[in-house]
This record gives C-alpha cells, structure tokens and sequence, in this order.
C-alpha cells in the first residue's frame, strides 16, 4: 500500500497545476474571443449606419423608376397625338390638292370660256398664249421664227418661267 500512497501523493500535487494550466488556457481562450467580438462589434456598428441609408436609396430607386416610367408613357402618348395630327393635316392636304386639281381640270376642260384664249394657237391680236410644254424655242419653231426675234418683241420675258395661258408677242413675219 506503500506504493499506492505514494503515487496518489504525486497526483494529488499535480492536479492543483493541471487546473491551474488549463485555467490559463481558458482565460487566453476567452480573451481572444472578446478581441474577435470587439471587431465584429465595431463592423456590425459600421453596417448598422448603412443599413438606413440602403432602404432610403432603395425607395428614392423605386420612386425614380415610377417617375421614368411615368415620364415614358406620357411621350409615347405625346409622340402618338402628334403623329395622328400629322396624319390628319396630311389627309386634309390631299384632299384640298385633289379638290384644287379637278378645279383645273374642270376650268382646262371646258373650252370657249369667256375672256380665256385658246393655248397654243397664234391671236387676232397678234399675241400667243403659251400652252403646256412650250419653251420659246418651240414657238419659234412652230411660226419659222429665230428666237433672238422673240425674245426682241418681247422684253423682260423669262424664257424659264413660262407659264400656261400666258401671252407673249410674236414679231411679223
């Protein structure tokens, strides 16, 4: 029994230091675990101060988006009204063309009016009322004339704007 009391005398000393080393331990343990929480708590306040600011940025988003989208319907409706009065002025435009065009095909068509001159054809007068497609150098060549002897009688004349039923003076043979 000698032999058991000595032993458990050793262990007996030993323990006091075992539970003191591991003490240690945890106390380095903890420590390095409040330094770990600090930081994350210095991070986490960091982040808490921007938590607010990304909901505000997330509503002034949505309400910019909103506002665009609002902004692009108005346009397209804008841009469509103007196209549709575009089309309007443009059928009323052809129909005033199409209504002045058979107003000259009413007044082309109907010979003998009062005071109108035949086109193309020499007058009593002496005079020639131009018809469509005549030049100067057309009718010259129609009555054997040089054209310098029309343009003489007729000063001032414009050979480029001639215009239908207008009269011009031709020399005497």
């Amino acid at each position: 029994m000698d032999t058991l009391s000595r032993d458990s005398g050793n262990s007996n000393n030993m323990m006091p230091i075992v539970g003191v080393v591991a003490g240690v331990i945890a106390l380095l343990l903890a420590i390095a675990d409040y330094v770990k929480i600090t930081k994350a708590e210095k991070i986490l306040a960091a982040h808490s101060e921007e938590i607010p600011k990304i909901a505000t940025l997330e509503n002034e988003v949505r309400a910019a988006s909103t506002k665009s989208e609002t902004d692009m319907k108005n346009l397209r409706d804008g841009v469509q009204n103007a196209l549709n009065q575009v089309g309007t002025e443009i059928g009323a435009m052809r129909a005033a063309v199409a209504k002045m065009e058979e107003a000259q095909k009413a007044r082309a068509a109907a010979p003998g009016k009062a005071g109108a001159a035949p086109t193309g054809v020499r007058n009593a007068d002496g005079t020639y009322t131009i018809a469509a497609g005549d030049t100067v150098a057309k009718v010259a060549k129609k009555f054997a004339m040089k054209i310098d002897a029309v343009m003489a009688e007729n000063p001032g004349l414009e050979p480029s704007h001639l215009r239908v039923g207008q009269k011009i003076r031709l020399p005497a043979k």
